[in-house]
């Protein structure tokens, strides 16, 4: 069945809509933007008829109930009437043609420099028969004085309704209905009234009999076909992301899910996401990765529930953080399991530092945060447990070196809460991510940019397993702390390496690269290896002998060796076993040999 009909609507019909309420916009609408030069262009195109589009709306009153509003400035006593339908698209040019056409106070508009102003639009009568449209459309101040020189000098005055009739300026509030004005000009200047019935044949005839094509939406249209409809028309706007949705959608029950998320000064609110922003690891956590963890979890529920009920096949529900799952999620769904969601997440914060990582820039991936957050909020504090620590730490390595959590992940998401609490009780023996999970031994060649969730992985457990810098002797993850500028450098010098015609995707790739201080690199330079670490070694400020700067490259899974006799192939090939083996210990299985 057919969700939506095409059709061509007059335009005074649908501003007449729009007035009584009627026609209203879903609250996720961002508000009206168009400047002062918009509104005059689309005034010219509906005078010569040409098309601005086709306007998409919504009725209401089915599964679909979002917070609404009118459109700006209109006026109403109280509160507005239900609408029978909403602007889902076409926001701007309905706002601008209603505030136009239909109100008698002035245009809330913005300049070139996206300064509000106040306007009213007239149209040059002489202008506009003259095949001047362009030029005949005017807005003026909300004094209805056109000026110059600063506001100093009055070139036009619009002021009352005997200098509109008498200098031949329409007002475009007047358009649809011009009755009023008539009875001014043949009062006040009966003698252009016939110049003003060809006006009004050619022009405002052309506003009155204008048919504005609406693609109209039925009532069964579903949360999901909103969000996919207004993303695809909302080309030049702000993307409607689900938790616009959403919060539009509990708004209706009267509650606030933005303020819920970020908080109100106004309203003395805290905000959930500045307690898990609190967390420097949690810094980036989005609130849709929030209402996924939740769906995850009400899903679940609802699975275990048909279970219990002896459903069976496709009656049991699915664990699910797709976007329609999200967007089917009720309010007493969202009230039910967000406390314990943000439990989850400041948890997974904590399980993240036991895993030695201190900042967000370091995670391998944002959205494996989601499942993990879900499992740890029904875990309590049985997550410390060492088996179960275990397990999850070890899903969550086959995860990073995997890189199984790139691009879409919402089936991985789903089916990762299920099989980790179903292992951790028992149930299964691995759950998908740890046995898909593979690391080929020739990627490590490969892994070149600082970006990637493998470089990441093995940039952290190099960190965590006590690398110390190359001049401060302490850990490289205490320095970091302390705040002590750090960064990935070349362990054989780039300028060293192009010198012996070494290649770039050799000497770029992570196993030549490690993290150091800033005085380490200085110190590092161009030179070969053997050269940098006596130069290193005998620095005042630092004095180490051969024993102790090989005990702290070793901490880098670096030979000593083979940097003191600038052996590059044989650095590579042994650092590189170095790391698979470190990978293969986190992971809980062996790497893979180069195909």
């Amino acid at each position: 069945m057919s969700t939506f009909d095409s059709t061509k609507t007059p335009l005074p019909d649908i501003i007449r809509e729009i007035s009584e309420g009627r026609i209203q916009l879903p609250d996720f609408q961002r508000g009206w933007v168009w400047d002062d030069d918009h509104v005059r262009s689309l005034l010219v195109s509906v005078a010569r008829s040409f098309p601005v589009g086709a306007v998409m709306l919504l009725d209401t009153g089915g599964e679909v109930r979002f917070q609404v509003r009118p459109v700006e400035n209109l006026p109403f006593d109280g509160l507005p009437p239900e609408p029978e339908r909403l602007i889902l698209d076409g926001q701007q040019r309905l706002t601008s043609l209603t505030q136009v056409l239909a109100l008698d106070t002035p245009v809330k508009t913005f300049n070139e420099k996206s300064k509000e102003i106040d306007r009213y639009y007239y149209i040059d009568i002489e202008a506009a028969l003259d095949d001047r449209l362009d030029e005949a459309f005017i807005a003026v101040e909300s004094d209805r004085k056109l000026k110059t020189n600063f506001g100093r000098d009055v070139v036009l005055d619009l002021s009352d309704r005997e200098k509109e009739c008498k200098s031949l300026h329409f007002p475009c509030n007047q358009i649809l209905n011009s009755d009023d004005w008539e009875e001014s000009l043949q009062e006040f200047a009966p003698e252009h009234f016939g110049l003003y019935m060809s006006f009004r044949k050619q022009v405002l005839n052309a506003f009155r009999s204008y048919q504005l094509p609406v693609i109209a939406l039925g009532k069964t249209t579903s949360k999901e076909a909103v969000c996919l409809v207004f993303e695809k028309v909302n080309t030049g706007g702000v993307p409607l992301s689900v938790f616009e949705l959403v919060t539009a959608s509990f708004a209706a029950d009267g509650f606030n899910l933005r303020d819920d998320w970020y908080g109100s000064k106004l309203r003395g609110v805290e905000g959930r996401v500045s307690r898990l922003k609190a967390k420097k690891l949690l810094e980036n956590v989005e609130p849709t990765d929030f209402l996924q963890a939740i769906s995850l979890l009400h899903t679940r529920a609802k699975r275990l529930e048909d279970i219990a009920a002896g459903k069976t096949g496709k009656q049991i529900a699915a664990i699910s953080a797709k976007r329609v799952s999200v967007l089917g999620l009720t309010l007493d769904s969202y009230n039910h399991w967000a406390s314990a969601v943000e439990t989850g997440f400041l948890k997974a914060a904590s399980f993240l530092k036991k895993q030695c990582f201190y900042s967000n820039r370091d995670l391998p991936y944002r959205t494996q945060l989601v499942p993990l957050a879900a499992v740890l909020s029904q875990l309590g504090e049985r997550w410390r447990e060492p088996v179960i620590f275990d397990k999850i730490s070890r899903w969550f390595w086959c995860g990073v070196f995997g890189e199984l959590y790139g691009g879409a992940v919402e089936t991985r998401i789903a089916n990762d809460l299920d099989d980790l609490l179903r292992w951790i009780d028992g149930e299964i023996e691995e759950p998908r991510t740890v046995y898909e999970a593979a690391f080929q031994s020739g990627r490590l060649m490969t892994l070149r940019s600082r970006q990637s969730a493998a470089y990441k992985g093995l940039s952290v457990l190099i960190q965590r397993d006590g690398a110390k810098d190359f001049f401060w002797k302490d850990t490289v993850q205490n320095l970091d702390r302390e705040e002590v500028a750090l960064d990935i450098h070349h362990i054989f010098p780039k300028a060293w390496c192009e010198k012996r015609g070494i290649q770039a995707a050799s000497y770029n790739s992570v196993v030549n690269k490690t993290a150091i201080s800033y005085k380490a690199n200085r110190m590092i330079g161009g030179r070969a290896p053997s050269e940098y670490l006596l130069q290193i070694q005998q620095h005042q400020q630092v004095e180490l002998d051969d024993e102790e700067m090989n005990s702290i490259l070793s901490t880098h899974r670096i030979d000593p060796q083979m940097l003191r006799t600038d052996d590059y192939d044989q650095f590579i090939a042994n650092r590189q076993l170095a790391l698979l083996t470190l990978i293969e210990s986190v992971m809980g299985k062996k790497t893979e040999p180069e195909e």
